[in-house]
């Protein structure tokens, strides 16, 4: 019969690690930072206290067991995009080739952009990165540029 029970080593690791993760409640905030100095980057802009443990819980176990294989993240990510509440906005599947002439009639004026090989637009002469900055320029006011050029459908 094959003995299954874990290596000591990783009985003294899983109880290593429950204390940590126990005590993470009882430090104070200048300890958490510490801590999350010590795995990221960046701190939140908008910093919560269960969010900053809730972090440091998965990364304190990352650490002593290993990373989700990817499958398994991938296979999550799947599950979250399907299942979850919050919706986000589908991408635009729209893309205008090179050429593309967009004619907009406004406070009397007809406008007309072209659509330039580079990804960007030609309005009266000069170049722009966003339909927003054309539409802006016309307007006198923030626009959607797709919006304003009538490249977003109507919501029904």
């Amino acid at each position: 019969m094959k003995n299954t029970a874990p290596p000591m080593r990783d009985i003294f690791r899983t109880g290593q690690i429950s204390e940590q993760l126990h005590a993470l409640p009882n430090m104070k905030m200048p300890e958490l930072w510490a801590l999350w100095d010590q795995f990221f980057v960046h701190r939140p802009s908008r910093p919560n206290r269960t969010h900053i443990e809730s972090r440091l819980i998965y990364k304190l176990q990352e650490q002593a067991y290993g990373a989700l294989p990817s499958g398994t993240r991938d296979m999550l990510a799947d599950y979250g995009a399907r299942f979850s509440k919050i919706k986000t906005a589908a991408p635009s599947t729209r893309t205008l080739l090179p050429g593309t002439t967009l004619m907009r009639e406004f406070d009397g004026h007809k406008y007309k952009v072209t659509v330039l090989p580079t990804g960007g637009y030609e309005f009266d002469g000069q170049r722009y990165k966003s339909l927003s900055a054309i539409a802006k320029l016309i307007t006198g006011t923030q626009w959607s540029g797709p919006a304003f050029f009538g490249l977003k459908g109507k919501k029904t």
